[in-house]
C-alpha cells in the first residue's frame, strides 16, 4: 500500500476518479498550507505544490506531480532527491493564458485601459488613434503549449507569426517563421509584439536585458507571462517612459508582489496583473490539471512511463 499526499483541491468526483485507480492505496487530502514535515516524510507520492522547503523531509518519495507548469523551487539542488520523478502539468494552461495575452494586446492596442481610467473619472474624452493586430509581426519566445496557443490566436487575427525555441522541430502551420533561440537578436528588431513564454532557467534569466530591449522595434509591445526574471525591470520602465516601446502587458515580475514603489504602476501604457493568467481562474484549466494528475497517477500505479517529466538541468519537460 502506498501513501498518496494530495494537495491539489480535488472535488468529490475527482477524488473518486483518483482513488478508483488503486483503491487499496491510502489518500491524504490536505491544503498546501496545512502540510507538515511528517506528512511529506510519510508520502510515497505527492500530487500538488506543497512548500518546497518541506521536501527535504521526503525520504521515501517516488513521484512528485506539480500542479503548475513551472517547477523552479523544486529542482534546486537539495530540494528533492534525484531518485524522485518530477512531473508538471504542461498542456493545462494554454487556453487560459493565451486568451489573457490576446485580451491584453487588444486592451493596449484599442486603449481600453485608458477609457476605463476615464470612466472611473466620469470623463468623456476621445483618446485618439489606435492600432490593429492584422498585419503585425508577432514574435513568440518559447513555443511550448502557451506560446503555441497564443500564436494560433494571433495568426487567426491576421498577424504574421515568428517564433524562437530551444530545440529544432517541425514548423507548425500557425507559425510563419521558426528559428532556434540563438537567432533571437536577428528577428527581434522586426517584431511589433514580443511575447515571452519561457520558464525560469539559467538561460532565460536576464534574457531581456537593457541591451536587448534597446534592440526592439520602436513602438513595439512586450507581453510577459513566463517569468519576471527574464526582463530587466528598470530597463523596461526606461523604454516605456521614453516612448521607445508602445506598451507592456505583465503578469509576472522579478519580485512578487510587485513593490508599491515600482515605476511600472504609474506608466499609462502598462497593464499589470498579479500573476493570475493561469492557476484555476478558468474552469477548463482546473479540469485539465485534474485530468493530467490522474493520468500520471495511473502511470505511477501501473509502472508505465510518465509524461511531462521534468529535466532538472533545463527546467523543461523532456
Amino acid at each position: 500500500m502506498k501513501k498518496i499526499l494530495v494537495a491539489v483541491p480535488f472535488e468529490e468526483d475527482g477524488k473518486k476518479r483518483l482513488e478508483s485507480v488503486c483503491p487499496q492505496n491510502e489518500y491524504v487530502y490536505i491544503s498546501a498550507d496545512k502540510v507538515t514535515s511528517d506528512d511529506i516524510a510519510n508520502a510515497d507520492a505527492v500530487i500538488g505544490n506543497v512548500p518546497a522547503e518541506l521536501m527535504k523531509h521526503a525520504k521515501k518519495l517516488e513521484w512528485f506531480q506539480s500542479q503548475m507548469a513551472g517547477v523552479d523551487p523544486y529542482i534546486k539542488d537539495g530540494v528533492i532527491s534525484e531518485s524522485t520523478v518530477i512531473t508538471n502539468v504542461t498542456g493545462a494552461f494554454g487556453l487560459a493564458i493565451s486568451e489573457h495575452m490576446v485580451g491584453c494586446v487588444l486592451e493596449l492596442y484599442k486603449k481600453l485601459h485608458l477609457y476605463r481610467d476615464n470612466q472611473n473619472k466620469s470623463l468623456w474624452r476621445d483618446m485618439g488613434s489606435v492600432k490593429q493586430i492584422e498585419g503585425q509581426t508577432v514574435l513568440i519566445v518559447g513555443l511550448g503549449d502557451i506560446g503555441g496557443c497564443f500564436a494560433k490566436k494571433m495568426k487567426a487575427l491576421g498577424a504574421y507569426t515568428v517564433a524562437v525555441k530551444r530545440r529544432p522541430g517541425e514548423k507548425p502551420d500557425y507559425i510563419n517563421e521558426l528559428y532556434l533561440t540563438d537567432m533571437l537578436d536577428s528577428v527581434l528588431p522586426r517584431a511589433d509584439i514580443v511575447a515571452l513564454c519561457m520558464p525560469d532557467t539559467p538561460e532565460t534569466r536576464g534574457m531581456f536585458s537593457a541591451k536587448r530591449i534597446s534592440q526592439m522595434k520602436n513602438g513595439a509591445t512586450l507581453v510577459n507571462i513566463g517569468r519576471g526574471s527574464a526582463v530587466d525591470t528598470n530597463a523596461l520602465a526606461d523604454a516605456l517612459e521614453s516612448g521607445k516601446l508602445y506598451g507592456a502587458a505583465l503578469d509576472v515580475f522579478e519580485k512578487e508582489p510587485l513593490e508599491p514603489e515600482s515605476r511600472l504602476w504609474s506608466i499609462p501604457n502598462v497593464i499589470i496583473t498579479p500573476h493570475i493568467s493561469g492557476f484555476f481562474h478558468l474552469r477548463k484549466t482546473y479540469e485539465n490539471i485534474i485530468d493530467i494528475c490522474i493520468r500520471n497517477y495511473e502511470n505511477y500505479v501501473y509502472g508505465r512511463p510518465f509524461f511531462n517529466v521534468i529535466d532538472r538541468e533545463t527546467g523543461y519537460c523532456r
